[in-house]
């Protein structure tokens, strides 16, 4: 019998270890996790309601249930934690932000910009899954690590969908563009942003292969179907679809001189100068390409081809580098005739 209670004393010694041990013990897991889910919660409000704010647009409770799928009495909850903190501000219905709460947003909205970046342009992630998945890594983030993230990134100013980036400061570059179905038929424009809401419409511009910093033009347009070029390849999109493709005008003083091919399109072995690298081209991809020396003025030829296709071998200043397809894509050359 005393053997009996020395063994259940023993369990439940170590069940209680187990719940109550600091930092590892579950009740502390338990903790932190309800912390960060709480975090979430709030920093999901704050960018709704900057989101709003620079929409014009006013917030309710009601609106943050909306977006947020919470139940009325959760955002309840929330809202008054939020003031409590000094982030909200309610104004009869309205929620306003606060200073500290438009800092804060603002500092979320900038992590998922820059995530958004890394998982595009490093990561090599599908473009219509890099929103989805910057969400779940923008929450938690301290402003040094945010600082570091941008310095890792060469400090891009825009995100994949060409929203701008904020700066350490909190300044936000104001979006310029106008969508695609008001640009007039035959000219040339730049895309500056991929808007990626609703999701739909976002994967077809995706599926045609439209990027940021493309230069295309209109060559049909109708109610049923917009038309577009490249000079090299034609986008078909509908209407509804062409509308969240924002562009402007090409600037003199940006635009390429007649003449320049992307590297990928040159033959083997076919001579070429390097002109200049896309827009598009940002980050650690764009430091890359600096580090290896494919810098404006400089001399590239393909040298060997790969039977699979993917990547291409270049000869630059005497040393072979391997691009793949996509990436040669973005750098323009002027082939030497």
């Amino acid at each position: 019998m005393a053997l009996t209670w020395l063994i259940l004393f023993i369990v439940v010694a170590i069940a209680l270890a187990m719940l109550l041990w600091p930092d590892k013990g579950l009740a502390a897991r338990w903790k932190r996790w309800r912390a960060a889910v709480e975090r979430e919660q709030v920093e999901d409000a704050l960018k709704v309601l900057l989101d709003h704010k620079w929409e014009g647009l006013a917030t309710s409770s009601d609106a943050l249930v909306a977006h947020l799928s919470l139940s009325a009495a959760t955002v309840l909850r929330l809202v008054t934690r939020m003031e409590a903190q000094g982030l909200v501000q309610t104004r009869g219905s309205e929620l306003a932000l606060t200073a500290e709460g438009e800092r804060w947003a603002l500092q979320v909205v900038r992590a998922h910009r820059l995530w958004e970046r890394y998982l595009a342009s490093e990561a090599r992630m599908p473009l219509a899954q890099i929103h989805g998945e910057a969400h779940h890594l923008e929450h938690g983030l301290t402003l040094e690590q945010v600082n570091d993230l941008d310095a890792a990134l060469g400090y891009p100013l825009r995100d994949p969908h060409g929203d701008p980036i904020p700066n350490r400061a909190g300044q936000v570059v104001s979006s310029c563009g106008a969508s695609l179905t008001t640009w007039p038929v035959g000219q040339l424009a730049r895309i500056v942003h991929l808007e990626d809401e609703p999701p739909l419409a976002y994967a077809q511009i995706v599926a045609e292969g439209l990027r940021l910093g493309q230069t295309v033009r209109i060559i049909q347009a109708s109610p049923e179907r917009y038309t577009l070029t490249d000079g090299e390849n034609e986008y078909r999109l509908s209407p509804a679809v062409a509308a969240n493709v924002c562009v402007e005008p090409l600037p003199e003083a940006q635009a390429l001189p007649v003449g320049l091919v992307p590297l990928m399109t040159l033959k083997d072995r076919a001579q070429a100068e390097i002109v200049a690298l896309d827009e598009a081209c940002q980050g650690f991809t764009r430091r890359r390409f600096l580090d290896l020396g494919l810098t404006p003025g400089t001399a590239i030829y393909p040298e060997l081809t790969n039977p699979f296709g993917d990547p291409r071998a270049y000869r630059v200043r005497g040393t072979l580098i391997a691009l793949r397809r996509d990436q040669a894509a973005q750098i323009w050359v002027k082939p030497n005739n």
